[in-house]
């Protein structure tokens, strides 16, 4: 189980630190959460401080009772934490294979290499062997990148907005993936998205705004709060431009 306690986040600014996140605490228990919540409320950055690409200002994160704080991203992927970037990498020189090769961390085979590309929706003797550089779109890249923490079967996997540069067929396409990563993992995964889709197939679903967690619980009991906010807040704005 991934906890958090009593998680926040100060970034400098022009007028010295803005805080991001205040005082967030949330245990992660295995199965499918969905993190939301508007722009700019500070879910990305929880999911790189789970990760360890950035360390909170306060607070403290438990991997099955250990504080796991302090470790860098490489000792937390050693324990088991997997992190899908936004904006995927590139790596001039080295080929998707190598990618999930790498990921995997075992000498798997071609084969298998190519059943993670299927996936997530690419034609793997287009791929497999291709570098991972500027050739690649977003999307394409984005896919990779999914693929390979797929190849990881990680004890927690973290993909921050996976639909992001997505075009629908694809999107369809690793909404099946998310239902089967769902189904088969004994593990944790956390999705940050906006998109109703993945809320719907979550077991869970927590809500970030304003760097506060502002909801947590089954999906059956937050997601219809969310839904019923959605058609108020777009009922104001039709009638604010009617208005005008």
């Amino acid at each position: 189980m991934l906890e958090l306690k009593n998680i926040s986040f100060l970034a400098p600014d022009e007028q010295g630190k803005k805080e991001i996140l205040n005082d967030i605490s949330i245990k992660f228990e295995r199965g499918f959460i969905a993190i939301t919540g508007p722009n700019g409320g500070g879910k990305s950055t929880l999911a790189r401080i789970i990760a360890g690409i950035q360390k909170p200002t306060c607070g403290k994160i438990l991997l099955d009772g250990e504080d796991i704080t302090g470790l860098s991203v490489t000792d937390r992927a050693k324990k088991g934490i997997s992190f899908a970037f936004q904006q995927p990498v590139r790596f001039k020189g080295i080929t998707v294979n190598d990618i999930i090769r790498l990921a995997a961390g075992r000498d798997i085979t071609i084969s298998e290499a190519c059943d993670y590309l299927s996936l997530v929706g690419l034609c793997a003797r287009d791929y497999i062997n291709r570098e991972v550089n500027d050739s690649l779109s977003g999307g394409e890249l984005k896919r990779i990148e999914i693929a390979s923490v797929l190849a990881r079967d990680t004890a927690v996997s973290i993909f921050d907005e996976p639909e992001a540069g997505i075009d629908l067929w694809s999107f369809s396409n690793l909404i099946n993936v998310f239902e089967k990563m769902r189904d088969k993992s004994g593990g944790t995964i956390i999705i940050i998205s906006h998109q109703e889709r993945i809320l719907n197939i979550a077991d869970k679903v927590a809500v970030i705004s304003d760097g506060k967690l502002t909801e947590y619980g089954e999906k059956s009991a937050v997601l219809p709060k969310l839904l019923d906010a959605s058609y108020h807040a777009c009922k104001v704005l039709k009638s604010s431009i009617k208005e005008a």
